[in-house]
Parts: structure tokens; sequence; C-alpha cells
């Protein structure tokens, strides 16, 4: 297998006066901690390498043989998930068995954006650790040590997309060595899961060897699991123990399962274990987690219609993309294509020393246009030369020109991805000038995303193209694999479900938040928001998100769950308590290193560089500004570790690269007047609690019908006895196009030999709006057109479609405004999930309105248009509690009792008592008709009169 070799490849200075290590010849290691007991020695560093045959034996009698005669003693990995931030020791132990010196290597692969934050060696006794310097004192410190004629080690790295720590030592007969190497990385999701990836390469057998994987996610882990990696070879090894927020994976082979055959030396233990998982996200959107002074916000909202998409892909078919390249190329854009929807709108462009367009305008994404399309690939013919330049600037223009003909629909998503392999060899060679004119044209609607095939491209060029322009850069493989790579990143951005997301927290308790704006949010990802929090200020956090989706204006509040957290993390021993503080670090500097190569000026590029310096020294973590000194306790033998070269992008596997903004510049739709709750303080601003209108129209309970009658003042109330299923109108104004229906359900069981009925569902239409709101005890979804969003209770949120605002208020309340004077409430009443009887239900509270038509009728809409009534001869009834009274109303005499029913929205728990006359028999002689005149057909069907 060809690894390739990128970060931390040893080079080690062979002293013609080398240091020897004394040996006491012991065979091998007696326990498992015995390493570190042994008598310092010295040791030297060389090139040649000596091998020899032997055979020794391991576990169970069973022969391990070596050709090197190095028996690796253990071979461990442990990796601690908390909260997407993952931290990984990789550590072995190895004996030199064979009377002459062995040569022995430390080589690991680790993934590409981890930071590694400690690594140490102990040789036969003497133990080498590691700090972190800034570079110039660092190779101060090494040239020092080589003018004493000290041994000294120069460790560079160069990076590619795969990344190895790799060292060699030179030990004597009977020597041990033990290496340990520390990394931390950040998970990020895609295409709806994590995957936590070790590369496990021992390069022999070993003893005892052990991984260990603890994923613990507050959140609650959705699912995991461990796909076979190994060819089957180690089926059944990988152990799993799964509980609802934690987890634990174990890979212990034996030696016997570790060979690639039964009379095998070599072992089978070489590629990836991945663990796979994805945590619980269906409750609510966001998850906002303090602990220790840092917070951090992951928000990956689900259930929300796909933002139509306006996409151009621009191909290089120079030349140098001629064979495999070019064929697999094809293939993959032949599967996006297929992958468009019927709302897209697409074309291509290919280019060489030529620019050429399929189409020069962008077409609907119909059936007969992408077979078209695919008939044009497959015919390309790479040649000629790389004219970048001008084949971006095309599709900029393309994109610009349907934007000023109001072709393009105002609520979608405008993506330019490029695939290219090489640099510029036609027209504009200069790359900044290529950047230049990039960012002059594209329009800030425009995402820019650059797939760089194989490793002639300057990726780095590709990396700033796209980080300037709200997209990514990737690399690809120009190898067989090829087409799936395009494949995969393409689907991770074909689902755009937000535009213009901005997280917004109270700056009065939070400060150095990291990039809170971001252009678009795709389906099946993540966005991760960081910053630092003062309790001291402020005892709770509460954090505004404001986006768009498909047809909504959207603003979701979170409230930081600070006491649970603690107490979760607190009780398990593999939790990381420093995760939110590691994972800001690990944001911060990422960022701040992208920001570094976009600085407009040097004095800006100065000061990024001081932060970003002090930041790795004090987080002890390797970055391209610092480097790891390695060195004995006496600091005589001394070896220099330099990090890759600047990633110009941001925190690599993540999907998005944004920007900061205050948090006072929130949009202003977020407060619209009146709301039923403004949200949390921005700078200062005030929180204020809408106060319920005193007299409301309500439903409640097992439903409760109370009207109020503002020219009487009076409250006249009735029941409904009805059946589970039935849905009953409550208004019904065709006129004006509103319309309210309440879907009932029935009680677990009957009760003194009745079964009540409550409102499971309510369903709002606004049909001039065409926009229908779906509101159960379990989501609110909300419709218009084809295109659907939908919330949970678990959720505060105000969503604005045209002239219609949904506020929900985390598990009490959803409030439904139409163009700010017609509002209704829906209240949530939560039982206990074990009660024998009770189900949660909906509670609905209309106020009084003269907004509705004179055809607005309904249980409820009836009554807007107030009837005369007259209440008299009032007299003690049987009860003598609840009087009776004589109601004339619509040409009826009603006998009406005196009694309380409830209103909950001030008191959510034990409700707040309201005066009424009671209507017996289910309204009648109150209500128009019989109340079985009310059934309608479909939740959103309107009343039919007579």
């Amino acid at each position: 297998m060809n690894r390739l070799m990128c970060l931390l490849i040893c080079f080690f200075v062979f002293e013609t006066q080398g240091f020897e290590i004394p040996t006491n010849g012991l065979p091998e290691f007696a326990e498992y901690g015995d390493l570190v007991e042994l008598a310092p020695g010295k040791f030297q560093f060389v090139l040649e390498n000596r091998r020899y045959q032997r055979s020794v034996f391991g576990e169970s009698g069973e022969v391990m043989e070596e050709a090197d005669q190095v028996t690796l003693y253990s071979y461990k990995v442990q990796s601690t998930i908390t909260s997407r931030m993952a931290n990984t020791i990789i550590q072995t132990k190895l004996v030199n068995n064979s009377p002459q010196p062995q040569n022995v290597v430390f080589d690991v692969q680790i993934p590409k954006g981890a930071f590694i934050s400690n690594f140490s060696m102990t040789v036969d006794g003497t133990t080498f650790t590691s700090s972190i310097r800034e570079k110039t004192v660092g190779r101060a410190l090494y040239s020092q040590a080589r003018a004493k004629g000290k041994t000294t080690g120069l460790v560079r790295s160069r990076a590619l997309d795969m990344e190895n720590f790799q060292t060699e030592v030179n030990i004597l007969p009977g020597a041990k060595v033990q290496f340990e190497l520390h990394y931390q990385e950040v998970k990020w999701r895609k295409l709806g899961s994590y995957e936590h990836r070790l590369h496990l390469q021992p390069g022999r057998l070993a003893k005892h060897l052990e991984v260990d994987v603890w994923v613990i996610e507050p959140q609650g882990i959705r699912f995991l699991h461990v796909p076979d990696t190994f060819d089957g070879h180690f089926d059944g090894v990988p152990v799993i123990s799964k509980g609802q927020q934690k987890a634990h994976v174990s890979f212990k082979p034996s030696v016997a399962r570790q060979r690639k055959c039964s009379n095998c030396s070599e072992t089978a233990v070489d590629g990836e274990l991945v663990v796979m998982y994805d945590v619980n996200r269906e409750e609510k959107a966001g998850e906002l987690e303090v602990f220790n002074g840092y917070f951090v916000h992951f928000f990956a909202p689900e259930n929300l219609d796909p933002i139509p998409k306006n996409i151009l892909f621009v191909i290089d078919v120079s030349g140098s993309m001629w064979g495999i390249k070019m064929k697999q190329t094809v293939e993959a854009m032949k599967t996006i294509l297929d992958d468009l929807r019927a709302e897209d709108q697409f074309s291509v462009i290919d280019f060489n020393h030529n620019v050429r367009t399929w189409r020069n305008d962008l077409v609907s994404a119909t059936r007969t246009q992408v077979t078209d399309a695919k008939k044009y690939i497959e015919k390309i013919q790479p040649s000629g030369g790389t004219n970048i330049n001008e084949a971006l600037l095309r599709a900029i223009f393309i994109l610009n020109e349907a934007n000023n003909l109001g072709l393009l629909d105002p609520e979608s998503v405008s993506l330019i991805i490029l695939v290219s392999d090489g640099d510029p060899t036609v027209g504009e060679l200069k790359l900044s000038k290529i950047q230049k004119n990039v960012k002059q044209h594209i329009r800030d609607n425009i995402s820019l995303f650059s797939l760089g095939i194989g490793f002639d491209v300057d990726y780095d060029f590709l990396k700033r193209l796209s980080n300037e322009n709200r997209g990514i850069a990737q690399r690809i493989y120009g190898n067989q694999d090829t087409s799936s790579q395009l494949k995969k990143f393409y689907n991770q951005v074909s689902t755009p479900l937000l535009r213009n997301v901005q997280f917004n927290y109270p700056h009065i308790s939070v400060s150095d938040v990291t990039q809170n704006s971001f252009h678009n949010y795709f389906g099946g990802s993540e966005i991760v928001v960081a910053g630092k929090f003062n309790p001291d200020k402020l005892e709770q956090l509460q954090s505004i998100i404001t986006a768009t989706s498909a047809n909504t204006e959207l603003v979701l509040e979170t409230l930081a769950q600070m006491d649970d957290l603690e107490d979760f993390l607190s009780k398990d021993k593999h939790a990381d308590p420093n995760f939110t503080k590691k994972l800001w670090a690990y944001l911060t500097i990422n960022q701040l290193l992208a920001e570094r190569s976009l600085a407009p000026t040097a004095a800006s590029k100065r000061k990024i560089t001081k932060t970003i310096l002090q930041m790795s020294l004090d987080h002890h973590i390797l970055t391209p500004l610092t480097t790891m000194v390695i060195e004995n306790e006496a600091g005589d033998e001394r070896m220099l570790a330099d990090s890759p070269p600047q990633d110009h992008s941001c925190c690599s596997g993540a999907l998005y690269y944004g920007n900061k903004v205050a948090s006072n510049s929130v949009p202003s739709w977020v407060n619209p007047s009146p709301t039923p709750r403004i949200p949390m303080p921005v700078l200062g601003a005030q929180v204020l609690e809408a106060t319920p209108p005193p007299h409301v129209m309500r439903v409640e309970n097992d439903p409760h019908f109370i009207i109020y009658l503002p020219k009487n003042e009076k409250n006249i109330c009735f029941n409904i006895d009805s059946e589970p299923g039935k849905i009953l109108n409550l208004v019904s104004d065709p006129e004006s196009g509103i319309l309210v229906n309440g879907e009932l359900i029935g009680a677990k069981k009957p009760k003194n030999e009745k079964l009540r009925t409550y409102f499971g569902k309510l369903g709002f239409y606004f049909q001039r709006e065409d926009v229908k709101v779906e509101i159960s005890t379990e989501t609110i979804t909300l419709s218009r057109g084809s295109r659907t969003s939908i919330l949970s209770w678990s959720d505060t949120a105000h969503v604005i479609n045209h002239r219609v605002l949904v506020s929900v208020k985390k598990e009490q309340t959803v409030t439904i405004t139409l163009d700010k004077d017609m509002s209704f409430s829906v209240l949530l009443h939560r039982v206990w999930k074990k009660h024998p009887v009770n189900v949660d239900f909906l509670g609905i509270y209309v106020p009084p309105t003269n907004k509705f038509s004179p055809k607005a009728h309904g249980l409820i809409g009836q009554f807007m248009h107030e009837p005369k009534i007259r209440i008299f001869n009032e007299r003690p009834g049987k009860d003598p509690e609840k009087p009776e009274a004589s109601m004339e109303v619509k040409g009826h005499t009603l006998i009406v009792t005196r009694g309380l029913q409830k209103d909950y929205r001030t008191d959510r728990v034990f409700g707040t008592d309201v005066s009424c006359w009671f209507v017996h028999n289910s309204g009648k002689g109150f209500i128009d008709g019989h109340y079985k005149d009310y059934f309608v057909p479909q939740l959103y069907s309107f009343l039919k009169r007579p």
C-alpha cells in the first residue's frame, strides 16, 4: 500500500560520535508498565537498517515471526469523543530481542486538519517529552544543540490530504522503546452522520492490540455502527456497547486473528477502523452546550424543504484530463445531473484554452434537458490548455444575467462548482489576478466550490478562491475512485435548506465568538459556533438564529441547559471536561489561519499572526506558526517538529466558511410588531412579555368552548361531546380565505363510562397567502404550495411566511399572526406519559376581531359578529354553588348554569378561573343548528352551510 508521507517526517542527523545504549538483555516486557522503570541510557540515531530472521512465542504458545527481530509488545489506540470533540492517543511499546541494533519506526497516519498536542518517547528509560514553542525559538534551540555536537533530529512535514507522523530510532540489543502521540480533531457531520476514522498500521503482529473508542453525546446517540473495512477478516471482533447518550467500541483482535492467514507472519491490521454515528435532533434544531466558561452551539435542522438551486458546472477538459480522470468525471456528472430536482436550473461549461457552454442560459432540470446535457458531456474530448479565468467569468456572467432579467427564483440558491486538475496555462496566468477578477464580478448571493483533481493543481489557490466567495475547496484523487469522490461532494451541497444563517448571542455575557454568519446550510451537515461565556454577567445563555428557508423567514431561540450538562459530564470518567474549550480553540485557530491567508494588509496579517501564535502556545497545539521541541530531561538531546505548511481553508472536513457579524446586526424582521414575545436581549434590548388579552374566545380540555361577548361583557360556554377522529370547524370565512379546524382525539380509556375527547390537531389555512399551518402535540408544520417546513415544540422559533407570522414558545404556545392584527394562540398541554387515562392535547385562544367578513362562521367564527343576548331571572340551581338563569339568544330561551372554566395562558398548571354561563346539550340554541353540522371531512375543508 502506497502511503503518503506528509506530517512530521524525521530526518535525523547522524553523528560520528554516537551515543550507545547500555542494555541488560531483557527479552521482552514483563509487565505493561515496566518500560519507564528501566535505567536511563543513551542512544543514537542511524540511517542503516539491519534485519535478521527469528521467531518469538506469543500468547498461548503461538509463534510470532519477526523479520527484523523487533517485538511489538503493545499497540494501543484510545479515542474519546465528547460532543464532536475527539481526543486520540496512540501508544506503541517495542523491544529489540536480537543480538544486533535495530531500527524502530513509529509511523502513524492522522486525519488531515487534526492538531497534534503532545508527543513523547522513552528509549530504554530515557524519556523525551515535547513542548510547543514559537517557530524561531524552537529553531534556535535546535541549532544550539547541534552546535554543541549533541544528538539532534530535525523533524519536518509536507502536507498532502493524508498526513503521517513518522519517527525512526535505532536501539541496541535488549532495549525497549515506547512512543505516544496525542492529537485532537472536530467531527464534522457529512451526509447525515459523523465518521471517526482511525488508521491502524502496527506494521507487524502485536502481542497486545487494543483499540477503544468512547462516544459521549449529551444530545443522545441516534445510531452507531462500525462498517466492515477489512473485507470480513475481523468479522465479530469489534464489540459495540451503546446506551442512550454513551457508546463504546472495542477492537481487540488476538494474535491469531491479526494474521493474514493461519500460517502467515504478516498482520492483517492495515487499514481504517471507522465508527459512524449521529445524534438525536428530531426534537430541536439546535443544541447549545455551556461548560467551564465556554459554549458550543450545534445547528443541524431537518424537516425543511430543499431550496431550489441554480447551479453551473465548470469542467476542465484540457489535455491533462485525458484518460481515467475524464472518464471518471463524465461518469460522476451523469449521476449528478440525474439527481437534479425539477425546480433546479442548471447549465454546463467546459473549458480548455477555449470556453464552451452547453447552454448559454440556465435551463430547468427537466428530463429532456438532463438527457441532452449528459449526451453533450459524453462527447467531450480533452485537449489543449487551461483557461480558468475566462471559464469562471463566463459562469458568473450567466448567473448575473439571469438574475438581472428576473429569471431566478428570489428564494433560490446559486452555486458554481469548478472541477479542474491543473493551474492556468492560457489567458490570465497570475493567480492573484484571477482571484481578484472573480471577486470583482461575482455577486454576494453566489457560492463558488472548487474541486481540485490530483496534485498538479494549486490547491491553496482553489481554497482562497472558494473561501473568499462563500464556498470551500476539496481535493479529489485522480484514480479509479474519482467518480465516487465527485458524487459524494455534490451530495453534500445538493440540498440547500437555509440561506443567510446568522447566530446572535447577548454581548453582555459572550465574547470571542467564532464565525457566526453563513451563506447557506445544506441538509445532512452541521454548523458549529463557539465562544466564551461569563456566567457572572448572565445566569443563562440564550441565542437567536435567523435564517431564510424555502418559503419562510425563520427565527429560532435556544436556551442552554447548563446544570444538566454539568451533571451529565461529571458522571462519566471518559467525558472530556475541556471539550468546549478545545473545540473553541480548534475553530478559532483554523478560522484565523484562513483569515490570515486573505488578510488585505501586512498590519492586519501581523495582528492575526500574533493571536494565532499566542493561542497555539496557550493550548499546546502544533500550528504552522509554532514548532514542537522534543527533548530529554537534560535538554541536551533534542529534535524539532514543524507542522504542515499553512492550510488556507478553515477546519478541514467542514462544509462551511463563514464570517463574523456583530450581535446587533440581526435583520429588521426579527422583531415584527406586535409579536407574542420579543426575543432575547441583543446589545441591551429589554425583554418584553406581551400581556395576554384578558377577553378571548377559548377552547380547552374536553373540549370546553368559552365565547366572550364584548358588548355584553359576558362569557358563554358549552361543551361538544363527540368522538375521536371527528374534525370540527372552528372558523370558516371563505370570503377572507381564513379557516380553522380541529381534529379530536380520545383519552386512553373511558372514565365514569365516558370517553373524553380533546383537540389533538389544529389546522389553519390562509387561502390568499396559500399558507397552511398544522399544529399537533408533536410538531408544527408550515406549508406553502409544495414547500413544507417542520418545527418542533422543543424549539423557540419565529417563522415569517409572507403575511403570516408563526411564533413558537418552547413547550408552551404557538401564536399565528396575520397582518399583525389578527392572531390565534395554541397552548400545548403535556400530561404524564404513563398516565392511565389522560393524553396530551391542545387549547386554542382567539381574540375578538372585526377583520372577519360577515360570512364568517364555525363554532367560534359565528360569534365574531356578536349576537344579541339577554340573561335574566337568575335563581338558585340544583347545585347551590351553580345558580341558574334564563338566556334569550337567536330566538331561543335557554336555561343556563353559572360555573367556572379555566384559562391556562398565565398559569399553565392550575389555570385561572373564568366565570361563564354554561349552555347545555352541546350548545344547542346558542350555536346555529346542531354541533354535527360543523363536522368537515378534511383538516383544511371549509364549512359547507345550507
